[in-house]
Parts: C-alpha cells; sequence; structure tokens
C-alpha cells in the first residue's frame, strides 16, 4: 500500500509530498523523494538511501526514488473490478515485506570494511597505516572506495555506511488519506502560474492518458508551490457506473496505471518528475518499518529517535543523510515559512478590512441611535397631540385627575428652596465655581517635555559643576595670597634691621 510522508527539517516537520515516502514497491531513479521498501543494493555515492547492509528492507535512492506500492499489484487499469483485483494484492503484500536471504554476501560485506578501516594489506608496510586512516576519512565522508587487499576489490563507501558522519533522524508526518479517497500527487517540473492557467488542458491530457474513457472524470484537488519552480498536482478520478452511481478510483489502483511503462512515458512528457499515491500506512507497516534501522542508521540514535518522537501518532521518524537531503529540507521548510507568511498576511489583511468595517458598523449604530431616539420624541409629540385632540370637549376623568396631583405634588416638591430645587441649584453653583477655578488654573499650567527636562537638569548639573570648580580655584588663590602675606610680613621686621 503507498503512502507518501511530507517532510520536516527539524524535530517535527509540516506535511510535504515533495520529500515524501513514496511507498512498498520497486525504486524509481526519477527525480523526487521518496522512501521505498525493497531488496537492498549497492548504488554507490550517488544515492542517499541505497542499502548496503541487509535491515529487513532498503532505502532506494533518495526520498523520492521509490514511488510506492503499486508495481506488484497489477499492471492494467482495470477500474471495473477493483474488488477482484484487491483480493490478488495480498500474496503481493507478503512478498514484499519479506527479508531478502543476503546473509553471506553482508557478512563478507562487513569484514571487507572491516578490514579496509583497521587493518589493510595492500602494501605490507607502515603505509597501510596511513591508508587505513585515508579510508576512515573516506567512510566518514561516505564517498570513495577502500582498497584494502590485492586479491579482493575495493570497498564502495557510500552515504549509508554505518560510519557516515553526515546524517541525523528528522521526523515526517504520516499522510491520513484512505485509499478509496483516490489521491494521487503528480510533480510537474513547471511553475505554479503555469499549471494554473493551463490546468484544464492538464486536466484533458490525463483524461486521455487514460484512455478518453467516457465513464471517467479526472478532479484536480489542489495545486501546491514547490522548491526549485517545481508545482505538485493532487488528482482524483471519479468512475460513473451505468446504474447512474459514482465512486473514486482507488489511489493504488490509479497509481499502479500511471506506473506503466507507456503511461508513465506520456506522464514524463507532460513535464511529471514524481508519482505518489496519498495512502496512509496501515499499523503493520508502521511497526515493520519502526523495528529495524534504516541502512547505515545505528540501531541506537534509531531507538532514540523513536523515543523522542513529538507525536507518534501522527510523526514517523526517517533518516537524512548528506548535505544534499538537508538542503532539499531546508529548501521545503523555507517554501512552507513562505506560504505560512502569505497566509498570515492575507489573514492579516482581511483582519483589518474587518476593523474598518466594525468601526463603520459602530458609527452607523450610533448614529442609528440618535436618530431613533429623535423619532421616538416626535412620536411621542405627536402622540401627546394626538391625545389632546381627542380629549378636547371632555371633562377630565378621574384617573387623570389623580395623575395631575400627583405632578403638581412632586413639582412643589422640586420648586421648595430647601428641597431638591435647591440642592440642584447649590449643586449646579459648585459645580460652575470648580470649572471657573479649573479653567484658571489650567491657565497657569505649563508642562515640559521630558526631554527638554531632562536636557534644562543636565545643564544646570553642568553649570553647579562649573560654579564648584571655580569656587574651588578662587579658594585656592586665596590661600596662596594669604601666604604670600604672611611671608610679606615676617619679612619686614628683617629688612628694617639691615637698613637701619
Amino acid at each position: 500500500m503507498a503512502f507518501n510522508f511530507g517532510p520536516a527539517a527539524g524535530a517535527a516537520a509540516a506535511p510535504n509530498p515533495a520529500g515524501a515516502f513514496g511507498g512498498f514497491g520497486t525504486a524509481n531513479t526519477s527525480a523526487g523523494s521518496t522512501f521505498s521498501f525493497s531488496a537492498p543494493t549497492n548504488t554507490g555515492a550517488g544515492g542517499l538511501f541505497s542499502a548496503t547492509q541487509n535491515k529487513g528492507f532498503g532505502f532506494g535512492t533518495g526520498f523520492g526514488t521509490g514511488t510506492g506500492l503499486g508495481t506488484g499489484l497489477g499492471t492494467g487499469l482495470g477500474f471495473g473490478a477493483f474488488s477482484t483485483q484487491q483480493q490478488q494484492q495480498q500474496p503481493t503484500l507478503g512478498s514484499l515485506f519479506s527479508q531478502p536471504a543476503q546473509a553471506p554476501a553482508q557478512s563478507n560485506q562487513l569484514i571487507n570494511t572491516a578490514s579496509a578501516l583497521s587493518a589493510p594489506t595492500l602494501l605490507g608496510d607502515e603505509r597501510d597505516a596511513i591508508l587505513a586512516k585515508w579510508n576512515q576519512l573516506q567512510a566518514f565522508w561516505g564517498t570513495g572506495k577502500g582498497y584494502f587487499n590485492n586479491s579482493i576489490a575495493p570497498v564502495e563507501f557510500s552515504q549509508e555506511n554505518p560510519f557516515c558522519r553526515f546524517k541525523a533522524v528528522g521526523y515526517s508526518c504520516m499522510s491520513n488519506n484512505k485509499d478509496e479517497d483516490g489521491l494521487v500527487a503528480l510533480v510537474f517540473n513547471k511553475k505554479e502560474a503555469e499549471i494554473r492557467s493551463q490546468q484544464q488542458q492538464l486536466v484533458e491530457s490525463v483524461h486521455k492518458i487514460l484512455g478518453s474513457n467516457q465513464t471517467l472524470t479526472v478532479n484536480v484537488e489542489g495545486v501546491k508551490t514547490m522548491p526549485d519552480d517545481q508545482t505538485e498536482v493532487v488528482i482524483y478520478v471519479v468512475e460513473r457506473s451505468p446504474n447512474g452511481t459514482s465512486r473514486r478510483v482507488p489511489s493504488t489502483t490509479l497509481y499502479a496505471h500511471f506506473e506503466q511503462a507507456n503511461v508513465k512515458n506520456q506522464l514524463q512528457q507532460l513535464g511529471v518528475t514524481l508519482i505518489m499515491a496519498r495512502t496512509e500506512l496501515s499499523p503493520a507497516q508502521v511497526k515493520q518499518l519502526l523495528q529495524s534501522p534504516p541502512a547505515g542508521v545505528d540501531p541506537i540514535i534509531w531507538e532514540q529517535a523513536k523515543v523522542d518522537n513529538p507525536d507518534p501518532e501522527k510523526l514517523i521518524p526517517v533518516p537524512m543523510v548528506g548535505f544534499k537531503e538537508l538542503l532539499r529540507r531546508l529548501k521545503v521548510q523555507d517554501q512552507m515559512t513562505k506560504q505560512h507568511q502569505t497566509r498570515l498576511d492575507i489573514i492579516s489583511e482581511d483582519i483589518s478590512e474587518l476593523q474598518k468595517n466594525q468601526t463603520t458598523t459602530m458609527a452607523k449604530i450610533a448614529q442609528y441611535k440618535r436618530k431613533l431616539m429623535d423619532l421616538s420624541h416626535r412620536t411621542l409629540q405627536v402622540l401627546i397631540k394626538q391625545e389632546i385632540q381627542r380629549k378636547s370637549g371632555y371633562a377630565i376623568q378621574a384617573d387623570e385627575e389623580q395623575l395631575r396631583v400627583q405632578l403638581d405634588t412632586i413639582q412643589c416638591e422640586l420648586n421648595a428652596p430647601t428641597q431638591f430645587k435647591g440642592r440642584l441649584n447649590e449643586l449646579m453653583s459648585q459645580i460652575r465655581m470648580q470649572n471657573h477655578f479649573g479653567a484658571v488654573r489650567s491657565e497657569e499650567r505649563y508642562y515640559i517635555d521630558a526631554d527638554l527636562l531632562r536636557e534644562i537638569k543636565q545643564h544646570l548639573k553642568q553649570q553647579q559643576e562649573g560654579l564648584s570648580h571655580l569656587i574651588s580655584i578662587v579658594k585656592d588663590d586665596l590661600e596662596d595670597i594669604k601666604l604670600i602675606e604672611h611671608g610679606l610680613n615676617e619679612s619686614i621686621p628683617i629688612r628694617g634691621g639691615v637698613f637701619s
């Protein structure tokens, strides 16, 4: 069952189809990044995750070279018999998950690697120790050949060897799409603007590749920009039956059809560089993925990565080998950051527009309240006049007389000097006096800016220091004058004795 994960640089990664696990199946050498489980093969320094040791499963060339489960699930599209095909897929899953028996080859590989790194016997003198250090350096780099014996071929050092230092473990999000959703991602080597402008032609081209079947309809689920001027288009195909019902073609079936040689060549002519089936992992697949460390990854580091997983339900540890993979994940992260920033800018603009609308709405509400109050007063006046005209010529009724008496009583209480009117007048006079005094005081008050006040303080401080220095100089001069006077007073009698 195919699956793909968006990569994340660091501990938690945002979904990204470009750096996804393509799935379980035959590795593909097209550009992209997919994690594939297949028989381990030695691809040399060019591959990022080619298996050099039998860990139960191998990594294809890079996160994106394996394109997912589906190559062994049938080669025909066969939309009319999906249930039959899925029943026939069960043995294929078992064969894909079976571990290849290559223990002797792996053992010889380990022995040769150990000999090249520790005790080469190529020259038979002290130069073998230098060669061992050189082989160790190449193993750390993850590239080159390690010569150790004249009769045995040299060891190929790739970045998947256990001694390579340029590797780490990150986390990628697991897809949560069902196989029934029928989502398949096509990565085009074109910009998003070009894809969107030619979206209808693209849909028609894919429909032609599917055989121009009138019962099939190609739909675009989403278009997303990817690094290096690439664009991901997620599609699904809807199949209509003669009885009027419709359903989506499963992802694995559609992916298997796209992986056919002739169909894949037609997609490549359209600019497709990678095909991925968007399906989730089953618990058994996740367990098998986690139980054995990938090729070249230390089991202790792999176990620690599983322990440090911040969200085991959504994230899965993935190895990052080499600077090329690190650069790819960095580009993906930058791309996602730009998309998030663009979304934040759009949200910010929407918030600003909503704030403007809220301000306008509040002003209109206040205006309508004033208008409502004015209309209420006018309506009350009209009702009063109508009531007066209606009651004209009639005698005052008992309830009206009672109401008039109550109003007169209230009026008398208000007009009494010691009652409410007098108190109100006193309060009004106090308010006027306070306003008058406040106006007078406000005219006399003045304020100084804080910066200007600091400058004034600094200037006065300098003036004070200058005066203090001047006073100290004057005091010193006075002491000198006193000393001179004292010396003169002492020399006058001596001079008088001499000249007498």
